[in-house]
C-alpha cells in the first residue's frame, strides 16, 4: 500500500516538535524512556519505529494523550492543556476577557 504522506516521517517530526516544546534533548528523552542514548534521535530520523508501547511510553512521557500527538493542528498540546485547566478556574467575566485576548492576538497574525 502507497501513502501519498510520509506518515513516518510526520511522526519524527512530532515527537522533535514536542520533545524541544518540553526544553529536552533527544538523548534525555531515551534514557529517561529507559532506552540506549540515540532510540529518540533514530526514530526522528526514521531510522526506526517504537512498538506500541513504546508509543504510549513517549506520550506520557511528552504528557501528551496519543490523540493530542496525532492532532497536528495543536501545536502545544501540554501547553493547551495546562492553559484550559487553568482556565476552568475562572469566572464567566473572566473567560469572556481571556477570549477577547486570545481574539485580538490571532487577529493580528
Amino acid at each position: 500500500m502507497v501513502f501519498d504522506i510520509d506518515y513516518i516521517g510526520l511522526f519524527g517530526t512530532r515527537i522533535a516538535a514536542l520533545r524541544e516544546q518540553k526544553g529536552v534533548s533527544a538523548r534525555e528523552m531515551s534514557l529517561a524512556l529507559g532506552q540506549s542514548e540515540s532510540y529518540i534521535n533514530k526514530i526522528e530520523n526514521k531510522r526506526t519505529f517504537p512498538s506500541m508501547s513504546g508509543f504510549i511510553y513517549i506520550c506520557e512521557y511528552l504528557e501528551v494523550t496519543p490523540a493530542e500527538f496525532f492532532d497536528f493542528s495543536i501545536k502545544s498540546p501540554a501547553q493547551l492543556t495546562e492553559f484550559t485547566s487553568a482556565a476552568s478556574a475562572l469566572s464567566p467575566e473572566q473567560t469572556e476577557h481571556v477570549l477577547q485576548i486570545i481574539k485580538d492576538i490571532t487577529k493580528k497574525q
